[in-house]
Parts: C-alpha cells; sequence; structure tokens
C-alpha cells in the first residue's frame, strides 16, 4: 500500500533557505510503508505518469472500499430483519408492571388469541403430562376395583392422548421448517384445543366414578398447571364479618411462588381477602388491599397444614404452620369488617369480581380442607385441624364439602390422602 508524502519547501524551512530556492511549491510523493522518507524527499522531480498512476490506484482503492461499506450495510439489513422475525414469533414476554400492588403484567398461558409458538407447544405438553398423570391415578383405581369398563376406558384415553402427542410433534416440526402459515397454524391449534378439551371431560366423567367410595370431605383439589383457566369456585358467599379464621391443608413445590390458594372479591375491591405467594416473596394475606406478611415454610412438595386468624379490633392476626404459632401482628385493616356478597375463588387471584385472572399468580399444587369460621379459633382447635384429630370442627362459614365446590378449566378432585398418612 502507498501512502502519499506532502515535502513542503520554502516557510517551513526558514526564510534563509525560501530565499537561496526561489518561489516555494509542493510536491506529492508516492512512499512505500516501509520506505525511507529522507530518501524519497530526493525523488520530488519524479514523472508525472507515476503520479498518474500513484492517484488512479489510490481511487481504485476507495472505490473497491466503498463498494465493501456498501455490501456489508446490506447484510446488516437482512440480518436485522431475520432477528425481527425471529423475535417476534418466539419470544415471551417477561412479567412487567401491571395493575395493582403485585406487579404483573397480564401475560397469562392460558390467553391464546396471539401465543407465541413455544409458549403454546409448551402450555400443551404440559397439559399432557397432566392428562397422563390423572390416567395414571386411575391406572391405580383399576387395579383396587376390578371393572372391565374401566379398563377399557383408560385404554381409550391412553390412545387418544398418544395420538395428540404425535399432533404436537408434527406442529413443531411444521413450525421448525416454516411449512404452517398462519390460517393454518390456527386451524391446527383449533383440532388441538377440541381434543384436549374433549380428554378432560371424559378423565372427568370417568373420576367421578370414585366419589362413592369415600366421604365427602375426603378430597383435595390438584392444579397442576399455571393457568388463568383452572380453578374453583366456592358456592357460598362469605358473610360480613368481625374475625375470621381460615384453615386449609396445602401442598405445592412450584418455584418461584405457589400462587393464590384463595381470593375473595366483593363489588368495589378485587382484595378484600387473599393469600397469595408471588415471585420469590413471601406468603402474604391482604384485607382490604392492606398487607402482612405471613411466616410460613410451605414450598417443599410436601402436605402442610396452615391457619391465619385476624380481629378486626386493632387488626390482630395470628399464623399457624402444622399445628404451631409462627407469626401474629396487628394493625391489618383495622375496624375494617369482611364485606358480604362476594366471590371465593380457590386457585386464582381475582382482579375482577369473579374473574381476571392472572396466570403468573394461579397457584400450582393441591389444596385440601379449606374452611372458614367467623370467630378466632384457639390454639388448641388449629392442632387438633392439624393433627387430624377426629374432634376436629369444620368451619361454620364455609364448611369443606365437594357439594360445596364447582371445578373448572381441568382442576381435578382427588382423594385426599394427608390425614391418613398422619393417621
Amino acid at each position: 500500500r502507498l501512502l502519499p508524502l506532502l515535502l513542503l519547501l520554502g516557510p517551513a524551512l526558514g526564510p534563509a533557505l525560501g530565499q537561496g530556492l526561489g518561489q516555494t511549491r509542493f510536491i506529492c510523493t508516492s512512499v512505500p510503508t516501509d520506505g525511507d522518507v529522507c530518501a524519497a524527499s530526493a525523488l520530488g522531480t519524479g514523472s508525472a505518469e507515476e503520479l498518474k498512476g500513484t492517484v488512479l490506484q489510490l481511487r481504485e482503492t476507495v472505490l473497491q472500499q466503498k463498494e465493501t461499506i456498501m455490501n456489508q450495510k446490506e447484510t446488516i439489513r437482512e440480518l436485522t430483519a431475520k432477528l425481527g422475525r425471529c423475535e417476534s414469533q418466539s419470544v415471551l414476554e417477561l412479567p412487567g408492571e401491571g395493575k395493582g400492588r403485585k406487579g404483573f403484567s397480564k401475560n397469562t398461558m392460558g390467553d391464546l388469541s396471539r401465543p407465541a409458538a413455544a409458549e403454546t407447544l409448551s402450555q400443551l405438553g404440559q397439559t399432557l403430562q397432566s392428562l397422563k398423570t390423572r390416567l395414571e391415578n386411575l391406572e391405580q383405581f383399576s387395579r383396587m376395583n376390578s371393572s372391565s369398563q374401566t379398563n377399557n376406558l383408560k385404554d381409550i384415553l391412553q390412545n387418544k392422548i398418544d395420538d395428540l402427542e404425535k399432533q404436537v410433534l408434527s406442529r413443531v416440526n411444521s413450525l421448525e421448517e416454516g411449512k404452517l402459515s398462519p390460517r393454518n397454524e390456527s386451524e391446527e391449534r383449533g383440532k388441538i384445543e377440541s381434543t384436549l378439551t374433549s380428554l378432560h371431560q371424559r378423565i372427568s366423567d370417568l373420576e367421578k366414578g370414585q366419589k362413592d367410595n369415600r366421604p365427602p370431605d375426603r378430597f383435595q383439589l390438584t392444579f397442576p398447571l399455571r393457568t388463568n383457566y383452572m380453578y374453583a369456585k366456592v358456592k357460598k358467599s362469605l358473610p360480613e364479618m368481625y374475625a375470621f379464621s381460615i384453615c386449609m391443608w396445602i401442598k405445592s413445590s412450584a418455584s418461584p411462588g405457589m400462587g393464590t390458594p384463595f381470593s375473595y372479591a366483593v363489588p368495589g375491591q378485587a382484595n378484600e381477602l387473599v393469600l397469595i405467594e408471588w415471585g420469590n416473596n413471601p406468603m402474604e394475606i391482604l384485607i382490604n388491599d392492606k398487607v402482612a406478611k405471613l411466616p410460613f415454610a410451605i414450598n417443599d412438595g410436601k402436605w402442610h397444614h396452615i391457619c391465619v386468624t385476624w380481629t378486626t379490633r386493632d387488626g390482630v392476626w395470628e399464623a399457624y404452620q402444622d399445628g404451631t404459632q409462627t407469626g401474629n401482628g396487628e394493625n391489618l385493616a383495622p375496624y375494617h369488617p369482611i364485606k358480604p356478597q362476594g366471590v371465593l375463588v380457590l386457585g386464582q387471584e381475582q382482579d375482577t369480581l369473579g374473574g381476571g385472572f392472572d396466570a403468573t399468580q394461579a397457584f400450582v399444587g393441591e389444596l385440601a380442607h379449606f374452611n372458614v369460621w367467623d370467630r378466632k379459633l384457639s390454639p388448641g382447635e388449629v392442632y387438633g385441624l392439624a393433627t387430624c384429630s377426629s374432634k376436629a370442627l369444620a368451619g361454620n362459614v364455609i364448611a369443606w364439602a365437594e357439594a360445596n365446590i364447582d371445578i373448572y378449566g381441568g382442576a381435578t378432585k382427588w382423594t385426599f390422602e394427608a390425614c391418613r398418612q398422619l393417621n
């Protein structure tokens, strides 16, 4: 590569030297990068042809560099466009700041109007696993109750799940190869969701056959997925209460946070009474949107019995885990009575009366023996509940019974085993 060397003769050498040389002038000389600059000064009288050749060479180099830059710009534009298309198809939105103090956006797994492909496929996989688990439970039940009808139904359902897995796998391959247009993708998703709905209904019908073999309170609710459509609704509302005790058995290993075991909303106040564990925060009890943090350590995949008591006088509260008081406090919504005529939901947090569910706040795990009293239980009464005492009381406001609970969206009822294990 050649570097132009500018030799300045005249004023730069001093007035005296300038007079000795006469009129000054500028000379452009081409010098190799490893050449001797001093020696090049003697070439000031180089031929015009050499100078012209140097100029042409420099011009060609500039043109080549310009062409290279244009090609690189075009490549960058293509890559940017491809990256934008990839991001629009596969990037999942992270929870952001949404409504209320809990700070989540409304990006939910259950909202399937415009889902990302990866998110939809992940949910289908989880749903299939849930159905398989339920079938395994039915298989155990059929071993204990030799019924050809039960076995035949189980085999039919298993075959349907196998076919559905093949459909999902085919859809994955089509998505990867870019074969599915938006319309075809929507049709495929509709077929798969229709099959899932049918399977849920068939399995639920099969599970209903077990109710005759257990007491009306010997059941648990299972919420296997973090969605905004699985929940249970208590048929009865709460009355106006100036004190309460709420107790339940709970089992979860969901992370981060097990979600919302229950929420009670009334007109004008969605957070009238809520138990929630979200993100990496401890479990909290909300009364009229006022908050107390509960010292529970129950997110270990084992059954635990928890109770929360509260009185409106000074807002005094107590928290019990496995029959032992683990915390207490006061000034939690003092002198605010729990309002009546609301909606009590298990497994979801309500943003509106009876709805507005957010999958990021959904409960994942198992729940049983949800009981509500309109008074503060004594430590002895709480201990009796946690140890499955035969003398344990049922809630005088809400008592745990299958007839009092409606389930939706694939949540399931199964025989409760925790007390049997303790006894």
